[in-house]
């Protein structure tokens, strides 16, 4: 433990602390209001949603303090040892689980269910925080990132294996971090172009060009190509020339098949495949004659993302299942779908509508009264404050949200170890993907995943998941001087 007691209460940042609890309390009001039933206003029964929440918070509560009081080097010393136990959890919990709403993620203990992959999150962190501490470790030496890599994916490919895919997507928070701690920029460029190619592809798939013989998908994603490969030969190897003809002969060639197709219908992409074979062969050709590695990434470049463009499609074709596609088309607009999957979030954006500016008043929220909105203490609990609080309400909480998500930097920043500093931007990545994405996709601007807001959602795993993240950190920090 710290010193004293004393020393250790003047160094917890109590800021920080002061927003989670302002948090959870609105946390449990928009339950209240979520799971409220006309006439019933027995908030505090332990047979209502609202009274279960309030075990919860306690439990929280207490969960919180524990954290506070142990010694905060027992969290470097068992960073492994926790983060084997949760894999090994994670493992079992498929074979012992119950089928919950098609997925195999939920432990029952008699009255009580925990889901696993919550608690999984801090042990990552943890694990992560250990090994890019450790004295030798350099985030460019391929070895150690690939480790790294390798943590993240254990336990999505665990989580995946439960049938939880929105659960192990918020392990990509973790990249966030990453590049905070020296990873190359291009990684990140080239995570948001496989993003990019992923929801122009198939959201261009259906349609053709006006010669009816080619994919607009395909041929925006491949012209893209050919235009970023000529982009990097500029930024990364400052050759004028060959980026003038690679961008400028790649395009007066796609024009002219363009042209002729008009006249004599064809799939002008093959031709796209040809130039960017063409393209990779020459940027080889130039790493071997200057003896510029630069080239030979960027070829490595154009051949990762034509791979990538035809195994999205077939993923989301052959892979993903009939209702997940659905919310991808729904988000892209492919679909309307207002009976089928779009109905939780057309639902969700009238509610939120509905708020206006000042919103409906406490436990006035007709949409949500009448249960209109499937989920809507868990994942969709944002649209009650939305139609309860309103546009101002809903500002407030998302303030609150930056504002914590802010504070989280600066302790980040202050600490004096890697390890605190490390497990800091974990905590904040997870809490950013959570915030971003459920919020984004109850007003319709991200696919419906499933994620719980942040100490809103109703649930003891998020909570305590969400909580165990957090003052962890905090303790850490409140050793920050003395380590």
């Amino acid at each position: 433990m710290a010193p004293t007691n004393v020393n250790l209460w003047r160094s917890v940042d109590w800021l920080t602390i002061s927003i989670y609890l302002i948090l959870v309390i609105l946390g449990w009001f928009s339950v209240c209001g979520a799971s409220y039933n006309y006439g019933d206003f027995d908030f505090f029964s332990f047979d209502s949603r609202a009274g279960k929440q309030l075990v919860w918070i306690g439990c929280s509560l207490c969960l919180g303090f524990v954290l506070l009081m142990l010694e905060d080097k027992l969290y470097d010393m068992f960073s492994y040892i926790l983060y084997i136990g949760m894999m090994f959890l994670l493992l079992i919990t498929p074979f012992l689980a119950e089928d919950t709403k098609g997925s195999y993620s939920w432990l029952k203990f008699g009255p009580i269910s925990l889901q696993p992959a919550e608690f999984a999150k801090f042990a990552t962190a943890l694990a992560l925080a250990k090994f890019m501490s450790s004295y030798s470790f350099n985030i460019e030496k391929t070895k150690h990132f690939a480790a790294v890599v390798a943590i993240i994916l254990l336990p999505m490919f665990l989580i995946i294996m439960q049938r939880e895919t929105g659960s192990a997507l918020v392990y990509l928070a973790f990249f966030f971090m990453l590049y905070r701690e020296g990873m190359p920029g291009s990684i990140l460029f080239v995570g948001i172009c496989a993003v990019v190619y992923f929801v122009v592809g198939i959201k261009f798939s259906t349609e053709m060009l006006a010669d009816g013989a080619t994919v607009l998908g395909d041929f925006a994603v491949l012209s893209l190509i050919i235009i970023l490969s000529s982009i990097l030969v500029k930024v990364y190897c400052n050759k004028t020339s060959v980026f003038l003809y690679v961008l400028f002969g790649g395009s007066l060639i796609t024009g002219l098949a363009l042209l002729v197709s008009n006249y004599y219908p064809f799939d002008v992409a093959i031709v796209q495949y040809v130039i960017c074979a063409i393209l990779v062969f020459y940027l080889i050709f130039l790493s071997l004659r200057d003896r510029m590695k630069n080239y030979f990434y960027i070829a490595l470049f154009a051949i990762g993302s034509v791979g990538f463009s035809y195994s999205a499609s077939y993923l989301f074709e052959n892979v993903l299942e009939d209702h997940q596609q659905i919310r991808i088309k729904v988000v892209l607009g492919m679909e309307e779908d207002l009976t089928g999957a779009g109905y939780n979030v057309n639902q969700s954006k009238i509610a939120i509508g509905s708020g206006g500016m000042f919103g409906k008043g406490f436990l006035n929220g007709t949409q949500t009264k009448l249960k209109y909105v499937p989920e809507q203490d868990t994942d969709f609990i944002f649209c009650t404050v939305g139609e309860e609080q309103g546009f101002i309400g809903s500002a407030a909480v998302m303030l609150l949200f930056t504002i914590l998500i802010l504070r989280l930097i600066v302790l980040s920043e202050r600490q004096y170890s890697r390890f605190a500093r490390v497990y800091g931007y974990s905590v904040l990545s997870i809490f950013l993907f959570h915030m971003f994405i459920n919020i984004g996709m109850v007003i319709g601007l991200t696919p419906v995943i499933g994620i719980p807001l942040p100490f809103f959602s109703y649930g003891g795993s998020s909570l305590w998941g969400f909580t165990i993240l957090l003052f962890v950190f905090l303790r850490m920090d409140a050793a920050r001087k003395r380590n």
